[in-house]
């Protein structure tokens, strides 16, 4: 029986106030532009982000897609951290849908990338090479532990990008959970960004979506390529209820996942075989290394205690989230000592 599920915070469920809410929503059809709901999200999300408007969308993947597409031709150039979630985990739709080529940029620790190394790979180029048109940022940042960039961080990115005529797109999946671990407005954050999107499905907890914010000419060129892709939906306000009460009622309490996310970084780290840099552990994802080649058995073994992870060869993460709490945290710690004593360093 599982108990504690820390794959991802994509996982969660959405809160009794939610649920009300999409029963209750007042719909109409979006792709009209009539559904008082999505409308209502939208416009506060584009408010929150300091945008001047915003398209929901079905998911961070497609908002990075649009996001793509609409700033990027075929045979254009984006500039992506080697870490990135747009080249790791998107199955590479950018490329296959839009002749998009992506260029991986090495990223840091903190999964920042070097001004100087995105300036060198976005300068005039010859004839033989693809046009670079947009740089993409991520924060926070998955693969390197969930860390949460400053704006300073993301400025100097984004000036390196912008001093040659590029379009900067921040992937925020889970910026909120970097506004609230660096106590600064989201807004702030995406300051230096021409677009940014950030999941609904993630830390705030609703059940699907993502919202795509940017300028008005950019919101209505995304809003074509969403109808091309097939993510134009009509009665949305059933999902986009769920965003309305979560942009009011599930960001402060992500300090808690953080604080869960502290907790069972730091247990762990005093267990045999745990390789983790705990200055890295910002929000609410613990990744830390395991010996080579254990990492699926301490996954299956961790099912089998009643906590459940993803697998992978050396390198695993927890995710805590909305509807984890402190003794949920406590049994994973006494589950992870169990099985790591049991397998060894």
């Amino acid at each position: 029986m599982i108990r504690v599920d820390l794959r991802s915070d994509t996982v969660s469920h959405p809160s009794p106030e939610m649920r009300k809410a999409m029963y209750e929503a007042e719909l109409g059809d979006d792709v009209y532009g009539d559904d008082p709901t999505t409308n209502a999200l939208e416009e506060r999300a584009a408010e929150m982000l300091g945008k001047e408007a915003a398209v929901i969308v079905s998911s961070g993947t497609q908002s990075n897609l649009v996001a793509l597409l609409a700033q990027a031709g075929r045979g254009d150039t984006a500039l992506v951290g080697t870490t990135s979630h747009i080249l790791n985990a998107e199955a590479g739709g950018a490329s296959a849908l839009g002749g998009i080529v992506l260029m991986p940029i090495q990223t840091g620790e903190r999964g920042a990338m070097d001004p100087g190394v995105i300036s060198a790979a976005a300068a005039p180029r010859d004839h033989h090479k693809a046009p670079v048109g947009v740089l993409c940022v991520e924060n926070t940042q998955n693969m390197a532990g969930g860390t949460a960039l400053s704006r300073e961080e993301i400025k100097v990115m984004a000036d390196a990008g912008r001093q040659h005529g590029l379009r900067v797109h921040m992937d925020g999946a889970r910026l909120f959970n970097a506004a609230v671990a660096l106590e600064t407005p989201a807004a702030e954050l995406a300051a230096d960004a021409d677009s940014v999107g950030f999941c609904l499905s993630k830390g705030l907890a609703c059940p699907i979506g993502s919202v795509l914010c940017g300028d008005a000419d950019f919101i209505e060129e995304a809003r074509r390529w969403r109808k091309m892709l097939g993510g134009a939906m009509r009665q949305v306000g059933v999902v986009a209820a769920a965003g309305v009460v979560a942009l009011d009622s599930m960001i402060d309490r992500m300090a808690d996942d953080h604080a869960n996310a502290r907790k069972l970084a730091s247990a762990i780290a005093e267990m045999p075989g745990i390789d983790i840099d705990l200055s890295n552990v910002e929000t609410n994802i613990v990744r830390f290394g395991v010996p080579a080649h254990r990492g699926n058995e301490i996954q299956s073994r961790l099912k089998d205690e009643g906590v459940l992870i993803n697998g992978g060869d050396s390198d695993l993460r927890f995710v805590p989230h909305y509807g984890i709490d402190s003794e949920d945290i406590d049994i994973a710690i006494n589950a992870m000592d169990k099985v790591m004593a049991e397998i060894g360093g």
